[in-house]
């Protein structure tokens, strides 16, 4: 179970760094959905902290996630 919620911990972290790539304060339900989403992920870390290692569980919520936002189509949009 505490696998589970570290997966989900790193998923949220994908869409909270999404996110910020697309935060503006005029935009307030991208501001609220993003603060959500940093809230429930470093949450979930917390609540699988207590049957995993702090540095197991760190290095996986965060890999998890930078391999998430990396193949997202998200990482390829540029501004052109």
């Amino acid at each position: 179970m505490s696998w589970f919620v570290l997966f989900s911990a790193g998923m949220f972290e994908v869409l909270w760094a999404v996110g910020l790539k697309d935060f503006q304060w005029t935009r307030p339900l991208l501001c609220f959905g993003t603060f959500a989403a940093v809230c429930l992920s470093m949450g979930l870390l917390g609540v699988a902290l207590k049957n995993i290692p702090l540095g197991t569980a760190q290095r996986l919520c965060e890999s998890s996630g930078a391999t998430c936002v990396g193949c997202s189509p998200f990482s390829c949009r540029s501004n052109m």
